[in-house]
């Protein structure tokens, strides 16, 4: 079964379309879709690794329009929904707290983000709900993001069909590592 998905996503990833699918993928991932854009973003890659930069492109280019609208979510939302429970139960100095230590650590946060297995939406939403300066973390999210992106693209570009062969040969192996690094992403979130 694993190696008919694997499958059927290089062929979606050779299809002309699958540029518009990345773009999608890569926006909405920044807002709520707990699938990254990696996943489309590495297939396609491997198809058509001279493409890679221009892929890399897309997906930078989406993930951070994704995380304005993230950021804005959390802005708007959190002032309507979490605003009056954290009223409710006088958690004021709390949140102010909150606050305060993420306009502190908050760019920190963001570009480690892009090296940690942190869900993008966690940081967009929490960035719009501390009323993170919006300037900072759009050229935050760019830096983090398209790092993160270019560099897989370059070593997709320039290793891509050994990298083909070895994910091939070891599908399981690379599915179960990928698999893992989710769990520990959710779990520095949970335990941080």
């Amino acid at each position: 079964m694993l190696r008919r998905v694997y499958d059927a996503v290089i062929a979606l990833a050779a299809r002309p379309t699958a540029a518009l699918w990345l773009f999608a993928i890569a926006f909405a991932e920044a807002i709520f879709l707990p699938i990254p854009p990696d996943i489309l973003l590495l297939p396609m890659g491997l198809a058509r690794p001279r493409l890679a930069w221009r892929f890399a492109a897309i997906t930078t280019i989406a993930s951070v329009l994704g995380g304005g609208f993230g950021y804005f979510t959390g802005y708007a939302l959190f002032n309507k929904l979490a605003q009056p429970i954290i009223h409710l139960y006088h958690y004021e100095s709390g949140f102010a707290a909150f606050q305060a230590g993420f306009a502190h650590w908050g760019g920190a946060i963001i570009l480690m983000q892009a090296l940690l297995p942190i869900p993008y939406p966690v940081i967009t939403i929490a960035c719009g709900a501390a009323k993170f300066n919006f300037a900072a973390f759009i050229a935050l999210s760019l830096v983090s993001r398209g790092a993160r992106f270019f560099l897989e693209a370059t070593l997709l570009r320039y290793f891509g069909e050994p990298a083909r062969e070895f994910i091939e040969k070891r599908l399981g192996l690379v599915t179960a590592s990928v698999g893992m690094l989710v769990v520990v992403g959710f779990m520095l979130l949970k335990f941080a």
